[in-house]
């Protein structure tokens, strides 16, 4: 199924430098709200203020007793309504901060309004900390006797996992009206100073993306200088960084001793729902699978290079034959809906909204934020998908794959607020099964048998970060937070870290640390290119 006059999205804007791209989509989030200002949304803030106070009144100490009444639906529906309209305010807060991270409106506007949130849900922490402590029986029996709230059985079984690490409510009060000056300060420090990072290279000013697109020419003086660029530039912030590093580990240590946790990533697998031993058995057997995978592949990749080792600018290069044609958008939104549309004509159907309505916001410029992702916002509104579109063929892989998740979130959407989020051990099987089957359409068009060779070393590349990339992403954080417990970490010793686990991870051929630059080693850290799901606030559930 082709679709070859799609309808372009409202609002649009062409990119300097970039015109082979055509007209690049950007969002409309007119669907939210009209603006910062908008009466609308000003009207729903006041709105979940005022509900959020009445809410507390209404129920606070009084769940068990509901339960027993079979009044606890009640409950349930106005916290889920509540949810769907502060999520909403703080999707958008979140979404037109990301267009632009180095405006000031913009950034005090997000500052303003999280402020807002965190305030109005301060007084309802009691609710989920009140109802796990109703008696499993009688939850049991109170879904029982009401098909209506059986249904939250699922959101009832993850809420319990948080049972035994739940504090009494005025320390929870605490921990939560901290985080707009803790961990989520901090990380919002480091996102701005991603986005409004400069490099140069080959004579030009570069934002992150546009010099990380250099790492993936044909050309080696373009990657290396690419590289050396990136280098300088994080050289020259590596204190500002290492400090934040060292904040947040800290943050995190306090975090987990006060609830309970015993081990570092206990409270992430919570999060993720996934039990610490499926993760210790995955780590284990990646990491016994790293010299027939990764090691093996980038020494033969060394030998194709003609190289007895790759330089660390030559892991992400594509092979000499690879065809590095120029996707505008017009092309990349065909390859993707038609390669939906022959596993599922009702999948384009789902997905044909995004590139219609102003749902993908895809130039890079300055001040965007990095990388990729989909939010999906609440249920009552949709998702939006967030690209940086530079016309290669790993972009209409990215589109392909957050394409996956806008579906996935559009299909989930009727679930509710409270149990239309995922964890991320679903989010991916979507957005990874969107992007194969981009993949496998374009490899069954291409018929040169080295232009196939090239996709095929190109996906394996791609698979190799998707799981060998993480899993030693994850053992260096293991490591850093285990090591932060003994007192703060170095620019130099968090170097020594990375640099130790990275071959272990991709062999001694994958990329030389011997590079010549000026840079320390924080800076020739290789696995530098953002996943393609930058990590971004969910909805606001609270």
């Amino acid at each position: 199924m082709t679709n070859r006059h799609l309808p372009r999205a409202p609002e649009a804007a062409a990119q300097k430098g970039h015109n082979e791209l055509g007209t690049l989509p950007v969002w409309t989030l007119t669907d939210l709200y009209a603006g910062n200002d908008a009466a609308e949304l000003k009207a729903d803030l006041k709105r979940a203020q005022d509900e959020a106070k009445a809410f507390e009144a209404d129920y606070k100490g009084k769940l068990a007793a509901l339960a027993e009444a079979g009044r606890l639906i009640e409950a349930i529906s106005r916290y889920e309504a509540l949810s769907d309209i502060t999520g909403k305010l703080g999707s958008y807060a979140f979404l037109q901060y990301v267009r632009n991270t180095q405006e000031p409106e913009r950034v005090k506007f997000l500052g303003d309004l999280s402020q807002a949130l965190t305030d109005l849900s301060t007084g309802l922490i009691f609710f989920s900390l009140e109802l796990n402590r109703i008696e499993e029986a009688a939850l049991d029996a109170a879904m029982a006797g009401d098909a209506a709230l059986a249904r939250y059985r699922p959101w009832f079984t993850e809420l319990r996992k948080a049972k035994p690490y739940q504090l009494d409510d005025k320390t929870e009060q605490l921990f939560h009206e901290k985080s707009v000056t803790g961990a989520q300060a901090w990380n919002r420090l480091f996102d701005e100073t991603m986005a409004g990072l400069k490099f140069e290279a080959l004579g030009e000013e570069m934002n992150l993306e546009s010099i990380l697109n250099l790492l993936s020419d044909r050309d080696e003086s373009r990657r290396e200088a690419g590289f050396n660029g990136i280098s300088r530039t994080l050289h020259g912030n590596e204190r500002l960084f290492t400090h934040i590093t060292n904040v947040l580990a800290k943050d995190k240590e306090i975090s987990d001793r006060w609830h309970g946790f015993q081990d570092i990533a206990d409270s992430r697998h919570l999060e993720n729902s996934v039990e610490r031993e499926v993760v210790d058995a995955l780590q284990s057997a990646v990491r016994a699978a790293y010299p027939r995978l990764s090691h093996k592949y980038y020494a033969m990749k060394a030998k194709w290079f003609g190289k007895a080792q790759l330089n660390a600018w030559d892991r992400n290069a594509p092979l000499p034959t690879a065809d590095e044609r120029i996707y505008d958008w017009q092309s990349a939104t065909e390859t993707v809906l038609e390669a939906y549309g022959r596993f599922s004509p009702r999948l384009v159907e789902i997905a044909q909204p995004f590139f219609d309505r102003g749902w993908i916001d895809a130039p890079t410029k300055p001040g965007k934020s990095p990388g990729a992702f989909a939010h999906p916002t609440v249920p009552s509104a949709h998702p939006y998908l967030m690209l940086n579109y530079l016309g290669k063929a790993r972009d209409v892989m990215t589109l392909a794959h957050e394409l996956g998740h806008g579906v996935h979130q559009v299909l989930a959407g009727g679930q509710g607020a409270l149990m239309a989020p995922t964890p991320l051990t679903l989010a991916e099987t979507a957005s990874v099964f969107g992007e194969m089957l981009t993949f496998r359409s374009m490899l069954d068009k291409t018929t040169d048998p080295k232009q196939r060779f090239a996709m095929l070393s190109s996906k394996v590349e791609d698979m190799l970060n998707t799981v060998v990339r993480q899993i030693a992403f994850y053992s260096f954080e293991r490591e850093v937070h285990t090591r932060r417990r003994q007192g703060e970490l170095t620019t130099a010793e968090l170097n020594e870290i990375w640099l130790a686990w990275r071959p272990r991870a991709w062999g001694r051929r994958s990329g030389s640390t011997r590079a010549t630059t000026s840079s320390g080693p924080i800076s020739r850290t290789s696995s530098i290119r953002p996943s393609t799901c930058t990590p971004m606030p969910s909805a606001t559930v609270l």
